[in-house]
C-alpha cells in the first residue's frame, strides 16, 4: 500500500488536474484509507510546510526578477557586452550569454532572464546575420542558467526539502554555473567561426566607457547581493528583499525607466506567480509529511539500495529518471517530492548533498528545455511569437550540450563543492 502511493498521484495527474490538487488528493485519500489521523491534519501540515521565513526569499526573487524584467537593466547589461564584444567572432552571441549569467546573478529566475534577455538579443542576433533557429535555441537555453547561477528560486527550495545551507547551496552552483556558460560560450564561437557571424564596426574606447556608465548600476547589484551573503552582512532571505529594493532604486530613480504607477501590475504577477508556487508547496510539504509517517522514504531507500550497489550508477539513473520525469511534470515540483525520497540514498552512497542539488538543478534546467512542460519553450514562443516547433528546433542542439556538462558535474563532484567548503571551512 505504501508504495501505490505513486500509482495513484500519477493516475490523478492523467486526469488533468493541477499538480497541488493531485498531491492534495493523493494525501487525503491515503490518510483516510491507511491511517486513524484525522483529516484536518492534512491543512495543517499544507500551512507548517510554508509556514517558514526561508520561503520569503523565493518571493522577494520573484519580485525583484519582475521588476528588473519591465525595467532597463538588462537592456543595459547587454550594451556593456555588444560593445566590448561586437566585432569579435560570435561577439553578439557570446555578450548574450555573459548578460545571460549577469541577469542570472540578481534575477533567480529562468523564465526571467529568457524575457529580459531574450526578448533583445534574439530578434537582434537575427538583425546580425546568425542563424534564426541558432539565436531562438542559444538564448532559450542559456537564460536557463537563472536558477543554476545564484541567488536561485528552485535552490532555496532545495535548501529547504534537504535542510542544507541555502547560502553554501548558492555558492555551489557557481563554477558548474560557469562550466556550463563556458559550455554555450565556445559551442557559439565554434558556430559563429563556421559560418562568419562578426560585428562590422568596432567601439571606441568613449562608446565602451559610456556603456560601462551606463549599466555600472546593473553590473553592481550581483556584487551587492551575493557580496552581502557571503561576507555574513545579510541572509539570503534579507538578500532577496535588498534585490527589491536595488531594483526599485535603481529602476524608478536612477534608470528612470520604470513608472510608479507600473508597480502595482508587477505585485499583482508576482503575487499569482508566488501563490501558484506556494500551493504547491504547501501540497507536497504535506504528502512529504505523510510519506515520512508511513516511513516510505527508507523502505525505497532500502529496496533501491539493494538493487543498486554503485554510486556512480546510482547517479547515473537518477539522471536518466529525472530527464524522463522532466518531459512530463515540473520538476520543482518533482524536486518536492521527491527530496525526502532521495535524502536516505544520499546518506548510504555518501553523496554529498550541495553536489546533488546542483545536479537537480541542471536536470531542472533540461527540463524548461523539454517539451510539453519546458516552460522556456513557452517563454520564447510567447516573446517570438513563434511555434513550439521552431523553438524546438533551435533548442534541440543546447540539451546535447547541457547533457554533457551534466555528466560533467555528475561525476567530477569537486566542481560543485570546492567553493561552498573551502571559502566557507
Amino acid at each position: 500500500m505504501n508504495f501505490s502511493i505513486f500509482g495513484i498521484f500519477i493516475l490523478v495527474l492523467l486526469t488533468g488536474a493541477p499538480i497541488a490538487v493531485a498531491l492534495s488528493i493523493t494525501t487525503l485519500v491515503f490518510i483516510i484509507i491507511t491511517t486513524n489521523i484525522p483529516i484536518h491534519v492534512l491543512a495543517q501540515q499544507m500551512f507548517s510546510s510554508i509556514n517558514t521565513s526561508l520561503l520569503l526569499g523565493v518571493l522577494f526573487f520573484i519580485l525583484a526578477g519582475n521588476i528588473m524584467t519591465s525595467g532597463k537593466i538588462s537592456e543595459r547589461l547587454i550594451r556593456i557586452g555588444s560593445t566590448i564584444l561586437g566585432t569579435t567572432r560570435g561577439g553578439l552571441a557570446i555578450s548574450s550569454v555573459l548578460a545571460c549569467m549577469f541577469f542570472a546573478a540578481i534575477s533567480g529566475s529562468s523564465p526571467a532572464t529568457v524575457i529580459a534577455i531574450g526578448s533583445i538579443m534574439i530578434p537582434a542576433l537575427m538583425k546580425a546575420g546568425y542563424g534564426k533557429h541558432f539565436s531562438i535555441g542559444l538564448l532559450t537555453s542559456a537564460g536557463s542558467m537563472g536558477i543554476l547561477i545564484p541567488p536561485s528560486v528552485p535552490m532555496i527550495i532545495y535548501g529547504l526539502v534537504m535542510s542544507v545551507s541555502v547560502t553554501k547551496q548558492f555558492m555551489a552552483g557557481f563554477l558548474p554555473g560557469f562550466v556550463l556558460g563556458g559550455a554555450f560560450i565556445i559551442h557559439a564561437f565554434i558556430v559563429s567561426s563556421k559560418n562568419g557571424w562578426r560585428g562590422e564596426t568596432r567601439a571606441n574606447w568613449p562608446e565602451i566607457k559610456k556603456a560601462l556608465k551606463e549599466g555600472g548600476w546593473g553590473l553592481s547589484l550581483p556584487f551587492i547581493i551575493l557580496g552581502g551573503i557571503y561576507s555574513g552582512i545579510f541572509t539570503p532571505t534579507e538578500a532577496s528583499a535588498v534585490a527589491v529594493v536595488a531594483a526599485l532604486v535603481i529602476e524608478i530613480f536612477l534608470h528612470r525607466s520604470l513608472k510608479v504607477s507600473q508597480i502595482p501590475r508587477i505585485c499583482k504577477e508576482s503575487t499569482l506567480a508566488s501563490a501558484s508556487l506556494l500551493i504547491i508547496i504547501a501540497a507536497a510539504g504535506a504528502m512529504s509529511w505523510y510519506m515520512g509517517v508511513e516511513e516510505v522514504p527508507s523502505k525505497v531507500a532500502g529496496w533501491i539500495g539493494s538493487a543498486i550497489g554503485r554510486d556512480w550508477l546510482f547517479l547515473l539513473l537518477v539522471n536518466i529518471f529525472l530527464l524522463f520525469l522532466g518531459c512530463f511534470m515540473d520538476l520543482v515540483s518533482a524536486m518536492l517530492i521527491l527530496g525526502p525520497i532521495f535524502l536516505p540514498l544520499l546518506e548510504k552512497f555518501n553523496i554529498d548533498p550541495l553536489h546533488f542539488g546542483i545536479i537537480m538543478i541542471i536536470n531542472i534546467e533540461i527540463g524548461y528545455l523539454t517539451p510539453p512542460f519546458g516552460i522556456n519553450l513557452f517563454v520564447s514562443c510567447g516573446i517570438l511569437k513563434e511555434s513550439l516547433t521552431e523553438v524546438a528546433k533551435g533548442v534541440w542542439p543546447f540539451i546535447i550540450l547541457m547533457f554533457a556538462v551534466l555528466m560533467i558535474i555528475t561525476y567530477v563532484p569537486t566542481i560543485s563543492t570546492l567553493l561552498p567548503y573551502l571559502l566557507l571551512k
